[in-house]
Formats: C-alpha cells, sequence, structure tokens
C-alpha cells in the first residue's frame, strides 16, 4: 500500500490551513508556501469539500477553513476521503468478500496477516489528530522564516 501525492498533498492542505492564525486562507498562500501546484490542489480541495472536512467563503476575505475543529480531524479522515479505504489488500474489506480470487477467503492461511495490518494501520492514523499535526507546522514555519 502506497499513499498517493493526492493523499500526501491533500494532508498538506489541511494541515496547513489548521496551523494558519488567519480564520480564512487561500489556495494560492497554501500552494506558495508548500511549493505545490495551485491548479493540482484544486482538484484535491474537491472532495474534502464534498466530505465537510473543509468549508470555503467567497469574496474579498473568502479562503478556505475547517468545518470541523482539528481536534476532531484526523489523518485518518484526511487519507480516507483522498485514498480510500487504507486496506494493504482488498480482502480485508468487510464487502470484499472473495475479492482475493480464493473460493473461500474464511479459510485463506494468511488472511489474518492482512487484518491485522489494516487495524494497525487504521487505528494509527486515527490516533493522530490535524490539531497535533498543525502544532508542529506552526512551530516549524517560525524556524524556516
Amino acid at each position: 500500500m502506497r499513499i498517493s501525492t493526492r493523499g500526501r498533498y491533500g494532508l498538506k492542505v489541511i494541515v496547513d490551513i489548521a496551523a494558519r492564525p488567519e480564520p480564512r486562507v487561500s489556495l494560492k498562500s497554501i500552494a506558495a508556501r508548500q511549493g505545490l501546484s495551485e491548479s493540482y490542489l484544486e482538484q484535491i480541495i474537491a472532495p474534502l469539500r464534498k466530505a465537510r472536512i473543509v468549508a470555503s467563503k467567497r469574496g474579498a476575505d473568502g479562503g478556505y477553513f475547517l468545518a470541523q475543529p482539528p481536534e476532531s480531524l484526523t489523518v485518518g479522515d484526511v487519507l480516507r476521503v483522498l485514498e480510500g479505504a487504507m486496506a494493504p489488500i482488498n480482502c480485508v474489506l468487510d464487502d470484499a468478500e472473495d475479492s482475493c480470487g480464493e473460493a473461500d477467503c474464511g479459510h485463506c492461511a494468511t488472511r489474518s496477516v492482512w487484518v491485522a495490518l489494516f487495524e494497525k494501520i487504521n487505528e494509527v492514523l486515527d490516533s493522530i489528530s490535524i490539531a497535533d499535526l498543525a502544532k508542529d507546522e506552526y512551530f516549524l514555519s517560525y524556524e524556516r522564516s
């Protein structure tokens, strides 16, 4: 399992928004700070808006902001929107019975490894809040200045 640039950049966007003292943040400013393409960030932000992780306001004082408190958002929340289920193999998903091509997944000798890995991955991703990462980003941004 690999996290794509979409997932990595999306997480950077969310952390950047959470770390800013201003109430709303433009994609242009995020792109500049993070060294990313503004047009690519526009593609990434759309599913995050649809999932109500971020919201936006138009106008002179407009921009993007978190739709929920950063303490209640986790890395897992963001990555699952952008990457889908964080499963190492499809057969561990509840609705993916027989997805590995085997006739009887219930008797698969290796499935328990994939289930344990899936559980640990999600445990770690759900244990890190956006607020935790934003705190680190806030302090790191002053070190770079």
